[in-house]
């Protein structure tokens, strides 16, 4: 038995004609259980001072502890920022933690009882098409929310600071100044990317830091207060591999393409080139470019790293001395 929401089964077995009313109400109805689920948990972050104009944006309060997710362009060095509660009006934060590498920081404030907080779902499950919903506040406007998918996954972007960013998904949500920090979120509800930059004079072209960079970062300012991490000089980006030669090479579905080698840096005295696909790390499988960032911790700052690497159809090998990566200026307080 079909329901009028069900497509039924055709007698010449083509395609089943499609409810277009009932795609419709469900679109609309995971774009407002987001919106009235994660929506409460998104907040204004103001990073001026007294006599001082600051960065303004957005965080998404991530545990009921008082822990803020935002984008470290928006923190913009200081110690201190201010937190507009939907509820609660404005309150001071701490900033724990700000790392331009990534363009994330991370605040702590005092939340009244019973505040929302969201959860950081796995990026990786995303595919290119998948529904998300971006939530912020743009120019001012709080709580805005827009919808649309992920065009790409695995980009690299230069952040404010001149670095360059990995494993950034592109998505066309309308993003505008005062979205930086907010949530990318999934139709599971869960955020999956924390909003970095749109691009200005384009449409359809906005991007957030994958939500399982996110969680490496927080790992690391919880621990250390900030991180300390190794780096081969390499700008990376997340790339499929084809069935075959994932059989063939032994390893995941997805690899690491070298999209950029730094004059005179590790991966360039060790000969890394352009192009090159990385596929493991001291035989450990990198499967993208956020498993290259947590395995770059500071364990391996100094030490040579065996590099398998996919040239020309054929699998090299190369030994790297990571360095640590350096500390920008907009981090040290």
């Amino acid at each position: 038995m079909f329901d009028d929401h069900t497509p039924s089964p055709s007698i010449d077995g083509s395609a089943p004609e499609l409810n277009q009313d009932a795609l419709v109400d469900a679109y609309s109805h995971a774009v407002a259980t987001v919106a009235d689920n994660v929506g409460p948990a998104v907040v204004r972050v103001q990073s001026g001072t007294a006599g001082r104009r600051g960065g303004l944006g957005s965080g998404v309060v991530i545990a009921g502890d008082g822990l803020v997710l935002t984008n470290s362009h928006v923190v913009g060095g200081v110690r201190r920022v201010r937190i507009g509660l939907t509820a609660a009006g404005d309150r001071e934060a701490e900033v724990l933690g700000d790392d331009p590498a990534t363009d994330l920081a991370l605040l702590r404030v005092e939340l009244p009882r019973n505040s929302a907080t969201a959860t950081l779902g796995d990026s990786k499950m995303l595919r290119r098409g998948h529904l998300v919903v971006g939530i912020g506040n743009p120019l001012g406007f709080e709580s805005t929310i827009t919808a649309g998918i992920v065009s790409a996954l695995g980009r690299s972007l230069r952040s404010q600071s001149g670095h360059l960013i990995d494993d950034v998904i592109q998505t066309d949500a309308a993003l505008n100044p005062g979205n930086s920090g907010g949530a990318l979120v999934a139709a599971s509800g869960q955020v999956v990317g924390i909003n970095t930059a749109m691009i200005a004079g384009a449409q359809g072209l906005a991007f957030a830091v994958s939500s399982n960079t996110a969680r490496f970062v927080i790992g690391e300012f919880i621990a250390h207060g900030r991180v300390r991490r190794a780096h081969l000089g390499i700008a990376a980006q997340t790339v499929p591999l084809p069935r075959r030669v994932a059989l063939a090479v032994h390893s995941g579905a997805n690899a690491v393409r070298v999209g950029e080698v730094h004059a005179d840096g590790p991966a360039d005295r060790a000969g890394l080139r352009v192009g090159d696909i990385l596929i493991a790390l001291d035989d450990v499988v990198v499967a993208g470019a956020d498993d290259l960032l947590r395995l770059l911790g500071a364990d391996r700052i100094g030490r040579p790293v065996e590099v398998s690497l996919l040239r020309d159809g054929r699998l090299v090998t190369r030994t790297v001395t990571a360095q640590e990566r350096p500390v920008l200026a907009s981090a040290r307080r």
